[in-house]
């Protein structure tokens, strides 16, 4: 990504926070991925680290319509995903969803604490203030179908360099940065 790109996402995301009446942390930990796809309008995620603890993560996240943060899943987080504001989309299968691989119709997953019936791989629409809570090993991929979303999420703690799985091999979780203009914000993939 260029840091021009990265400084433009970090204005746009700030001022959605703003406009939403979401006061971040006086030294808030930016980060902005492409997930080393270079394609951040399609493939893209702005995130703000809020809580980072041996014990629990929260995250802010910001999303445009068109932006699919892409299959994955964790072999260690537990977390609740929440629609903060727009409207989010989910897609969730119980095991990899890999080429000729035969996956159950459904899956039960709290929404809101409620066990839910879900099929798999298929769109299910969470409106602002809804939660959905993920296991260990649910794969899932999401999208806002909003102009823009906020995202909460609420989790055991993070390991972001060990503790995502991509459907995609060549997915990397940070982005390669070629400086253009100087950094407005510093990610947290950055030394």
């Amino acid at each position: 990504m260029k840091r021009s790109e990265i400084n433009t996402i970090y204005r746009q995301a700030g001022a959605c926070f703003a406009r939403h009446h979401w006061a971040l942390p006086p030294a808030p930990r930016w980060d902005i991925t492409d997930f080393g796809l270079g394609d951040f309008p399609h493939f893209g995620l702005t995130l703000i680290n809020l809580a980072t603890e041996p014990e629990y993560c929260e995250k802010l996240m910001y999303a445009r319509r068109g932006q699919t943060t892409p299959c994955h899943t964790h072999a260690k987080k537990k977390e609740d995903i929440i629609c903060r504001s727009g409207e989010l989309t989910l897609k969730l299968w119980p095991k990899k969803p890999a080429a000729g691989a035969t996956l159950p119709p459904t899956l039960t997953v709290p929404v809101n604490g409620a066990p839910t019936v879900i099929k798999t791989g298929e769109p299910y629409a969470l409106p602002a203030g809804s939660r959905i809570t993920l296991v260990p090993g649910v794969w899932h991929e999401f999208y806002p179908t909003s102009d823009e979303c906020i995202i909460g999420e609420v989790s055991t703690a993070n390991d972001d360099l060990h503790d995502n799985f991509f459907l995609n091999p060549d997915i990397g979780r940070f982005p390669g940065i070629t400086e253009d203009e100087p950094a407005a914000i510093r990610l947290i993939s950055e030394k």
